[in-house]
């Protein structure tokens, strides 16, 4: 039977504006030189995620054939694949990540480049459940990458970007737990404040939830991204001309931060890894850490410190690495990563 053909997306104006329009950066193993050309201006290409401190991580990792290891993070599978890569066909590496619908894509992308279930395990599960992707095996090496991944923030039908309209949902793994719009009609102010709070730094935080509130109270809910974005700039209203538009827009950054952490229980499922780790890790195995903003990195330090106080690192890191600035000249979105690292100690964990 002959397949139906089906013609390219059709857009106003000279350059593709929306996420589906953009069909070129969405096949990049169809559109190579456009993709690359995209790279080259430093920007990320629609439904693709450039992977962040590469060399950084495999410079301390000192990844050997034959050695086992844990990307605890898939996402995209950048640095998975240079992992596997360091393995040279020796070893095995496991890969976590809860997103159905970005690991199964990142799958069939790795196996397609020859990394096959012989040397790759990718399990979909939450990277706090560590200690359950291969019972009775301890790793050489451990990598997570706290990040969200670009082609969640890209999508707008999974509502992580305020700068697109789409549902606001942003679940990690959009079949369990509830939406953002649905927390935002369960917390009441006090709570709404807080969260903005403790999740963000938010400077702001009870105008937002006051306006929030105020919207409820007046029978409309917040069920999109624009929705949630409007009314974060009009409880920003006070603000000054010209301060206004740049305060916006990192109140709302920081607003659906908040509500991404709340929504996927972040700082819980970051706490739980960390407490396992040491259980998971060899004499003398390696995890390093990827982090994006304060909350996570005070978790992953204070971790870290504890754990070496008590014997069962033997070295963790002094000083967090940061990208390098030609890193973020090509990549802006690495400009807010931090990494930190530790090496387990051949003491028994208590």
């Amino acid at each position: 039977m002959e397949q139906e053909h089906k013609r390219r997306v059709r857009y106003a104006g000279t350059h593709p504006r929306t996420f589906q329009e953009k069909y070129k950066e969405l096949n990049p193993e169809k559109y190579q030189q456009e993709v690359e050309k995209l790279l080259r201006k430093g920007k990320t290409p629609a439904g693709m995620h450039i992977p962040i401190c590469v060399e950084e991580i495999l410079s301390f990792l000192e990844i050997q054939p034959g050695q086992i290891g844990l990307d605890a993070t898939l996402g995209y599978g950048g640095h998975s694949r240079r992992m596997l890569e360091a393995l040279r066909g020796k070893g095995h590496l496991y890969a976590t990540d809860v997103d159905p619908i970005e690991s199964e894509k990142t799958r069939q992308r790795l196996e397609q480049a020859g990394y096959g279930p012989e040397i790759l395990t990718i399990r979909q599960m939450n990277f706090s459940q560590l200690d359950q992707v291969a019972p009775g095996v301890l790793f050489d090496f451990v990598l997570a990458d706290l990040g969200v991944s670009s082609m969640q923030i890209d999508n707008p039908a999974r509502g992580f970007t305020f700068k697109q309209d789409g549902p606001l949902d942003l679940r990690l793994n959009p079949t369990e737990g509830v939406t953002a719009a649905q927390r935002l009609r369960e917390l009441d102010r006090e709570e709404l404040a807080a969260m903005l709070v403790e999740n963000a730094d938010e400077p702001y935080a009870d105008a937002i939830a006051g306006a929030i509130w105020k919207r409820r109270k007046s029978g409309y809910s917040i069920d999109t991204t624009r929705q949630l974005a409007e009314t974060v700039e009009s409880a920003l209203a006070f603000l000054p001309q010209k301060e206004r538009k740049d305060g916006v827009r990192k109140a709302c950054q920081r607003t659906f931060q908040a509500l991404r952490i709340d929504v996927n229980s972040e700082f819980e499922v970051l706490y739980q890894f960390l407490e396992k780790l040491p259980l998971v890790l060899k004499p003398g195995g390696k995890a390093a850490i990827l982090t994006f903003h304060s909350g996570e990195d005070r978790l992953v330090k204070k971790s870290f410190q504890a754990f070496a106080r008590e014997g069962i690192y033997e070295a963790v890191a002094k000083e967090v690495i940061r990208p390098s600035p030609q890193e973020c000249a090509k990549n802006p979105r690495a400009r807010s990563t931090k990494m930190r690292w530790a090496i387990r100690s051949h003491l028994p964990f208590p």
